[in-house]
């Protein structure tokens, strides 16, 4: 096979998106080369698009975004046996090391030579996938059913994200949550919590639509929105998340109020969140650290150690592709429709200006809630099954 031409969506400053053409060799041995079909856009790519940065992480290069993707297989290399041309297969972006200790151990999400597609914390930095096509090692090409489509495909990198804190939560049936943020994050660790047989979910957002959506589908059996305020002191700040933990545990739950509840999952990365997660829990907790908003922040710790609560950080996913694909797979009836979050959407390179644009809005210009845009890369002929 010879080197072919492709189309990618390059990111050269803030809101400076440009299609160019790169040239792509054939794949290597142990590789396969991959359509990109759909693609998920993620908040890390949001940050990128907006300001060129992701907090503390600053692009020195021109990058393409994109990390949460499914296609289908054009060709192989030849040592690969596990893929054929023609499969549907969900990315699994990461590419760690694979000879450092957290690697053997099976902690490579935490590997300190992690090279992550879209992400500018490498340099050279690791592109995307929203571009055409790309070669991708076929350890990291996921074989998704016939059952599942590509947009559930794409779904599997957050929902990954979501099982790999459950299993660091040690989550038990018969428990009772607390998700901090409504955005696509959070709601895919209710709905966690939920097959995992969590006898309680609360869902807490300063935006009232989305916790409503969460329990209108099944994400989650109570829903609160959060009081807006700004306090500014640390004082404040702390009265502030102590009144709305007070608020969280005299919610009313199968006739009796919700109480201290076992496990926290914190998705914003707002401060007060995370006070307010410390407060909630119960003696002996967790408060799983999902979100990456703030990056310095106060904390009540003492409130935290007094009571043995563990603050817990989750990075990405470990060991999650396949169990997740299981899973959507499986029908689970304790599991919501995840493709529900799929609320808007943009076909092919030249849309994902305005599909970037989209994912930076609370809602669209018909009203309806913006969770996760998803971007089918298709130009032109017949349309793929998402």
């Amino acid at each position: 096979m010879s080197d072919t031409k492709v189309n990618a969506s390059v990111l050269h400053g803030a809101k400076d998106l440009r299609i160019e053409q790169r040239t792509l060799p054939a794949p290597s041995a142990n590789e396969v080369q991959v359509a990109v079909q759909a693609t998920g856009l993620c908040g890390s790519d949001l940050h990128y698009f907006s300001h060129y940065r992701n907090g503390q992480i600053l692009v020195r290069e021109p990058i393409t975004l994109g990390h949460e993707s499914a296609g289908i297989v054009t060709a192989i290399g030849s040592d690969v046996a596990n893929l054929k041309v023609g499969d549907r297969v969900a990315l699994e972006v990461g590419l760690p090391c694979e000879q450092c200790d957290f690697c053997k151990s099976g902690r490579y999400n935490i590997c300190k030579g992690m090279n992550f597609r879209s992400s500018a914390k490498a340099f050279p930095h690791s592109q995307g996938t929203l571009q055409e096509r790309i070669n991708h090692p076929a350890r990291w090409c996921h074989m998704l059913p016939e059952s599942l489509s590509l947009e559930y495909g794409a779904i599997v990198e957050p929902l990954s994200v979501a099982m790999h804190a459950r299993g660091r939560a040690n989550l038990q049936q018969g428990t009772t949550v607390l998700v901090l943020g409504a955005g696509a994050v959070g709601l895919l660790c209710a709905a966690m919590a939920k097959v995992s047989g969590a006898k309680t979910v609360v869902i807490a957002d300063i935006l009232e639509d989305r916790v409503k959506f969460a329990v209108e589908n099944g994400f989650a059996d109570v829903a609160f929105t959060v009081p807006l305020a700004r306090p500014q002191t640390i004082e404040d700040k702390l009265a502030y998340a102590q009144d709305v933990a007070e608020k969280l545990k005299s919610l009313q739950a199968h006739g009796k109020p919700v109480g201290e509840v076992n496990v926290s999952f914190e998705c914003t990365g707002v401060e007060s969140c995370m006070h307010t997660a410390i407060y909630a829990t119960q003696p002996g907790g967790k408060v799983m650290i999902i979100g990456m908003g703030t990056p310095i922040q106060t904390l009540p710790i003492s409130a935290a150690s007094l009571k043995e609560v563990d603050l817990v950080g989750v990075f990405r996913y470990a060991n999650t592709y396949p169990e997740v694909i299981k899973l959507l797979a499986s029908k689970n009836e304790l599991m919501p429709d995840v493709g529900k979050l799929v609320t808007q959407r943009f076909r092919g390179l030249s849309n994902i200006p305005a599909a970037f644009d989209m994912a930076g809005k609370v809602k669209d210009e018909k009203g309806n809630l913006v969770l996760k845009v998803m971007v089918d890369m298709t130009e032109g002929g017949p349309k793929p099954r998402l």
